[in-house]
């Protein structure tokens, strides 16, 4: 590492198993001891009761093939999750339906008059479509459906390669402390989706003529020409990055928002830590976040055709 008074980078480790299980029995954490030993006891326990008909030997060939796979699950991991939860997502994703709308009022079935053939070709019927979260309340907090609540922000970004090396050791111990200091889930989301730069170039040409020079009005209406061919030339893509703070809800709460006030005092939180490192977290309100959620599950809403134009009659 390089000293932090010069120009050059120091470099930073970041431990990828920050929210590892601890370890109760050697290298096992209390799931997976809990797995072997209920896995031993059972196959200990049908060689008792397999002992008069089936000799010893016998026995450990059938169990090795159980035993091993048994110790793969418990041991294994994928994608930073344990191969049995990892199994158990597994199973109940390939239970769930595959085919889902919106429909609140319930998806009705179909008319008796559709061929049952017909019906059973095209497979099961869809169901309604369940979103994990059912309530946003006025200060802009999600419930979660009984797993608690999540609040939102944005967050500005930063030019890292436009900062000297001293700056940027400075970035990342301010965004260091944060992650330090973080007492619950959090996620960040960075998503892509469509801008429109014509309200952008509208405000422009509507501004322009009160600027004090008549130069910086001539530079205001040329930029602002800029955005609008910008804007009429092609689907224009910009990221947000989405600050998540989610809180689990646990039995002793009375209420089933009494977790909103931590949220938002996580994200409040977030902006003071990270305000160091040039970042801005602007919390959504109950709108924006509604908004977000919607552009989310439908990142392209079809558009209104424009109506063709009246070219008369030609009698």
């Amino acid at each position: 590492m390089t000293d932090v008074n010069d120009e050059g980078v120091a470099a930073t480790r970041i431990p990828a198993d920050i929210a590892r299980p601890d370890r109760v029995l050697g290298p096992l954490t209390a799931r997976q001891a809990a797995i072997l030993t209920t896995c031993a006891l059972v196959l200990y326990g049908g060689y008792w009761i397999l002992r008069p008909v089936m000799a010893p030997l016998a026995y450990l060939a059938l169990i090795t093939p159980v035993a091993g796979v048994v110790t793969a699950i418990a041991l294994g991991a994928r994608e930073g999750i344990g191969l049995d939860r990892f199994v158990l997502a597994a199973l109940a994703h390939a239970r769930s339906p595959k085919r889902r709308v919106h429909a609140p009022e319930g998806v009705p079935a179909l008319p008796d008059i559709v061929n049952p053939r017909l019906a059973q070709a095209a497979g099961p019927m869809p169901t309604a479509m369940r979103m994990p979260y059912n309530t946003v309340s006025p200060i802009g907090v999600l419930g979660l459906r009984g797993h608690g609540q999540a609040a939102l922000a944005t967050c500005s970004t930063v030019n890292f390669d436009l900062h000297s090396g001293a700056e940027q050791q400075g970035l990342v111990a301010a965004f260091a402390r944060w992650l330090n200091s973080l007492t619950g889930p959090t996620q960040l989301l960075v998503r892509c989706h469509r801008t429109d730069l014509a309200p952008l170039a509208d405000r422009l040409h509507h501004h322009a003529p009160a600027l004090p020079h008549p130069a910086l009005e001539r530079a205001a209406r040329d930029h602002a020409d800029y955005l609008a061919e910008l804007a009429a030339g092609g689907d224009l893509l910009t990221r947000q990055v989405v600050l998540v703070a989610r809180e689990e809800s646990t039995r002793h709460q009375s209420r089933p928002t009494a977790g909103d006030g931590r949220t938002i005092q996580r994200i409040q939180e977030a902006a003071r830590a990270l305000a160091p490192a040039e970042i801005s977290v602007v919390p959504l309100d109950a709108d924006e976040t509604t908004a977000l959620i919607t552009a989310a599950c439908n990142p392209d809403p079809p558009s209104t055709p424009a109506s063709p134009p009246d070219e008369g009659n030609d009698t």
